[in-house]
């Protein structure tokens, strides 16, 4: 167990912030399955941004990669042009 305060202060806060980060990855992993589910072209246009919005708030918290954001948004991007 940890001796300082400092370090009791420590482990709470990242206890907070690993489930914070812990939800906002599986809400953003759930509307990108979500997106990829879509088969209207419109909705899924729609969708699109709200997808890509959440993947450059992770990466920017450094909860994912920057090139995996980037490869994701690609890939979904060609995913919704396809439709």
């Amino acid at each position: 167990m940890a001796n300082h305060k400092s370090a009791l202060k420590r482990i709470r806060s990242n206890e907070a912030k690993r489930l914070r980060n812990k939800y906002q990855h599986k809400t953003t992993r759930n509307a990108i399955r979500d997106l990829r589910s879509i088969e209207d072209k419109k909705d899924a246009a729609g969708k699109l941004n709200t997808v890509i919005s959440m993947l450059d708030k992770l990466a920017k918290n450094n909860i994912i990669h920057k090139n995996k954001a980037a490869n994701l948004k690609s890939k979904l991007t060609k995913h919704v042009a396809a439709l």
